[in-house]
């Protein structure tokens, strides 16, 4: 659900965090989980449906009578219910997601349904596991220890008894006893503790601390073994290494600008000796050798057909396409992310890339895109 009213940060279901909405995010995050079939935003925005679109969900248009602040999720979710049993009849578990969560993976939903499966209950939530000495107020206005006796010796944090609080990220419900009650809570509840951080946007400082997090490396929405596997890196050039711009000067001289950052972490990898990498550009032009040079990288440039280039590529090195990741930026780097096992772009990806792509890189390119992925695979190498 993503309403396009919202009065404490206008516009928030649209805005970016790492290069991605906070829609497009929860989107991208539910086409991971394996147990999810197809995935709907029900909104009354038409910006967000284009948004929503664009990460490959499926659009419920929700009512003006159900768009207010005062209308509860649920109700959204029970509009939503036959429009979706059209596409779906057999449909008997459902999958809700808050785009203010930010950092929602599809493990983690795979692993909240599976709890629920698991302990055989009729609904689901993530949670994250709280430490907190919790506190009210008697009769008389004075603090009372809830999970403590603030009259006693003061205990550890890990001495407290066991307790969890709302992610507010992910509810999952079964069908029947969901439509039973109209509500989330529905009967018997499994936790399913996740690590990501525990923040719910409401507020610009939200978005703030949540943009620092996305780009301060070592955190992705792809699982680490599934990085760890990488063996071999592939990157256009233009759009990748470069902010996809051009000058030229009256003599024709054409310069691109990169970043030392971006150099920074190619250098890392290569010298992590876990990499074969290198550069294939469809252009042919002198800058994108000397970059290459500077960077020690193999580059082959003007290859028109990038698929039969990797094909020979990879089989020189007794490698596959499972062991692949390939980062483009355009559309004619389509036909080698759709083979690759793995596939990257930059945030200022074209919009067909940014849906095609498993991973979009927290920064654009020529500006940090490719120093944040060798932050990224280097953590997951050595974790």
């Amino acid at each position: 659900m993503a309403r396009g009213g919202s009065k404490g940060v206008p516009g928030k279901n649209l805005r970016s965090i790492g290069g991605v909405s906070l829609v497009g995010r929860a989107i991208r995050a539910a086409r991971a989980a394996e147990k999810v079939s197809v995935v709907y935003v029900s909104t009354d925005d038409a910006a967000i449906a284009l948004e929503a679109t664009l990460h490959g969900a499926r659009i419920i248009e929700r009512p003006a009578a159900l768009s207010g602040d005062t209308a509860s999720s649920e109700a959204g979710w029970l509009h939503a219910i036959p429009l979706v049993r059209e596409d779906l009849p057999d449909l008997n578990t459902l999958v809700f997601l808050q785009c203010t969560s930010p950092f929602i993976t599809g493990h983690d939903i795979d692993g909240c349904l599976a709890e629920m499966t698991d302990r055989e209950t009729d609904c689901a939530i993530s949670v994250v596991k709280d430490h907190s000495f919790l506190w009210r107020l008697d009769a008389h206005g004075r603090g009372v220890g809830i999970n403590h006796n603030e009259r006693e010796q003061r205990k550890r944090r890990q001495d407290l008894p066991q307790q969890y609080c709302e992610s507010g990220a992910i509810y999952c419900v079964q069908l029947a006893p969901f439509l039973e009650t109209g509500q989330r809570f529905c009967g018997s509840v499994a936790l399913y503790p996740v690590d990501h951080p525990p923040i719910e946007i409401d507020s610009l400082q939200d978005f703030a601390l949540c943009s620092q997090i996305a780009q301060a490396g070592e955190r992705s929405e792809i699982p680490r073994e599934r990085l760890a596997a990488v063996k071999a890196i592939v990157m256009d050039f233009d759009g990748v290494h470069t902010d996809n711009l051009v000058s030229t000067d009256q003599n024709g001289i054409e310069s691109v600008r990169t970043s030392r950052g971006d150099g920074m972490g190619i250098a890392a990898l290569r010298a992590s000796g876990r990499y074969e990498m290198m550069i294939l550009s469809k252009e042919r032009n002198p800058v994108v050798l000397k970059r290459a040079e500077k960077l020690q990288l193999e580059v082959h440039h003007s290859v028109d057909d990038k698929v039969a280039a990797l094909e020979s590529w990879l089989a020189a090195r007794d490698l596959g396409w499972d062991d692949l990741l390939y980062v483009g930026n355009d559309v004619n780097d389509r036909g080698a992310m759709e083979h690759s096992g793995l596939s990257a772009c930059p945030s200022d990806s074209h919009p067909s890339i940014l849906r095609l792509a498993d991973w979009i890189l927290p920064l654009p390119g020529g500006k940090g895109a490719l120093r944040s992925m060798s932050d990224i695979l280097m953590a997951a190498a050595t974790s």
